[in-house]
């Protein structure tokens, strides 16, 4: 792994999707700002979608989200193509198509050299590109320390949207990327990670969910969301109560990341992690035979995570079969049934 030319990891304590505000504290304070309604919104802020979607006409809906943060890694490029790789997923985890972007930049020029952010910006040309939306500007201000993110708009049929809201019992819910992503990030600021191990870690971070959001379309997937700074268990949570269905998931069949587990078990756990496994403790039942590190391991805050998604049962696997030629760690891991006492249960 070459050096960067400037380590971004020493401007900040906590990057990545890891450093949300906890998300018990964000639900109380978004509970008490009243928003307009109109009819032509189809998913607003209520159900805790991945983005907001306003309807056009018949034909199109916009889907519009936005997200940025600190650096996650120490490399400038790298940090670019894994923040704008984040910020395009909200589209395609609604079943969407990118179509302009806006770069949002924080950058302390005085502390840092400017082609820093020039690598930055660099980074996430490259994977606007590679979604195919266009940079249409974007917004810098002199910051300490420095963040980026993306502005994003995306298309939509409304017939073909994707929602948190989309669960059926009866179905299956399959994970495209492998969980872990916090924890080896964690490790890597304290020099515990495997090289390899971290690499892999920073390839899924920079992976789009394009393919994804294809082979939802394809197989009619209608609930899914992406698994970012809420872990796994905080997103399943949330569209378990949009669907008003329960989500059993077998934690032992989750995919994780190279030495994830092994560090979780070494005591390597990000504070993201107990800020998420705090948020879900109400709504989450554990049986007895779930370890504490696969536990945290659904709690673990992912920065670009994979899609979540309930499949109809008798299409899961030929879905599961086109989705590892992209993802090839993707799972079935567990299924959607209906509303029992819980939200979330883990087996």
């Amino acid at each position: 792994m070459t050096t960067p030319s400037f380590d971004l990891l020493s401007t900040t304590q906590y990057g990545g999707c890891s450093a949300k505000l906890a998300p018990s504290a964000l639900s109380e304070l978004l509970a008490n700002i009243p928003l307009v309604k109109d009819a032509n919104i189809l998913v607003d802020i209520e159900t805790h979608d991945d983005a907001g979607v306003y309807k056009l006409n018949e034909e199109t809906a916009l889907i519009v989200t936005t997200d940025f943060f600190p650096p996650v890694c120490s490399d400038a490029f790298t940090f670019g193509q894994i923040a704008a790789t984040n910020a395009l997923s909200d589209v395609y985890a609604m079943g969407g198509t990118p179509l302009l972007a806006l770069n949002l930049t924080m950058f302390p020029s005085q502390n840092i050299p400017l082609e820093v952010l020039g690598q930055i910006l660099a980074g996430g040309q490259e994977k606007i590109n590679e979604s195919g939306a266009l940079t249409m500007g974007g917004h810098t201000i002199d910051d300490n320390p420095p963040k980026y993110g993306l502005a994003v708009v995306g298309t939509v049929h409304p017939d073909r949207l994707i929602t948190n809201a989309g669960l059926k019992a009866g179905q299956v819910l399959i994970l495209t990327k492998p969980l872990g992503v916090g924890v080896l990030m964690a490790a890597q600021r304290m020099g515990m990670a495997d090289e390899a191990a971290y690499t892999e870690a920073l390839l899924q971070m920079k992976t789009l969910n394009k393919s994804g959001c294809t082979c939802m379309q394809q197989f009619g997937v209608k609930g899914a969301t992406d698994v970012t700074g809420f872990g796994l268990l905080g997103h399943a949570m949330k569209m378990a109560e949009a669907s008003g269905v329960t989500i059993q998931i077998a934690l032992d069949k989750i995919p994780a990341l190279p030495q994830a587990v092994s560090l979780l078990t070494d005591g390597c756990i990000p504070g993201a992690a107990f800020r998420n496994a705090d948020y879900v403790k109400e709504h989450t039942f554990y049986a007895p035979t779930c370890s504490y590190e696969r536990k945290m391991l659904a709690c673990d805050a992912q920065t670009s995570g994979g899609l979540l998604m309930g499949v109809d049962a008798d299409k899961a696997e030929a879905m599961l079969e086109a989705l590892k030629q992209f993802h090839p760690q993707a799972a079935v891991i567990g299924e959607v049934i209906a509303k029992r006492g819980k939200w979330v249960y883990c087996i």
